[in-house]
């Protein structure tokens, strides 16, 4: 129903079924076969050449992303069904884009110093991002619920603000993919890294996870106005 409700009342129902599918991992070929409808369909309602999907096509397009899923082990409809309360304390607070952004288009928007990985950030699609705040993510929130940092999907950036050197976000992430098989598909961290630099063991661990690393200094509250514009 949330899915359905989304596509259903968006602004652009080809960029949501786009979303969608692209959260589901899911080939637009493979979508089609399962649908018993050629790829130019498929693409055609995601780049807004057919007119808008009634509600029999949406239905048929939710089950079949579920049924999908379910084949691979529902690694994706596990992680949507859970029931994601944010900490009254404000540990962290979730933001999902109506679409994919490539993260290298994040990246520019709040000024960001690439650390490591860079060619991946061509590469990475982001669905929205958690503003965490490290020490009380570190201190108070147990470490088998770090799933509730991923928001609706784990393809998302995950911004540690009070960072002191990255070492401890950069643990945080690498010891809660333990308990939970997930890991973001960026990882910024926010600070003054003009006087001091990123610790090299923090960098070690995003290379090792192929995660890419990026700083800024941008206000905090820039950022969020920034990146508010792919919320719209």
């Amino acid at each position: 129903m949330t899915i359905a409700g989304e596509i259903t009342l968006s602004s652009d129902p080809g960029g949501s079924m786009k979303k969608w599918r692209e959260i589901f991992a899911i080939h637009q070929t493979e979508l089609a076969s399962h649908l018993k409808v050629s790829s130019s369909t498929i693409s055609d309602y995601e780049g807004g050449r057919r007119k808008n999907p009634g509600i029999g096509v949406i239905s048929r397009l939710v089950k079949t992303l579920i049924d999908i899923d379910k084949s691979r082990g529902g690694k994706v409809i596990k992680q949507l069904e859970k029931d994601f309360k944010q900490d009254e304390s404000k540990a962290f607070e979730s933001h999902e884009f109506s679409s994919g952004v490539k993260a290298i288009e994040m990246v520019r928007k709040i000024n960001g110093n690439v650390i490591c990985l860079p060619h991946k950030l061509k590469e990475e699609q982001i669905f929205g991002y958690t503003i965490i705040d490290s020490l009380k993510v570190i201190l108070e929130v147990p470490v088998h619920e770090y799933m509730m940092l991923y928001g609706k999907t784990p393809n998302r950036a995950l911004l540690f603000r009070h960072v002191e050197n990255g070492r401890s976000p950069l643990i945080a992430v690498k010891v809660g993919r333990f308990s939970t098989d997930m890991k973001p598909n960026l990882i910024i961290l926010h600070g003054d890294f003009s006087k001091k630099e990123v610790d090299p063991i923090a960098i070690k661990i995003a290379e090792s996870e192929k995660i890419p690393l990026v700083t800024t200094n941008m206000p905090m509250e820039e950022i969020i106005k920034k990146l508010g514009s792919f919320e719209e």
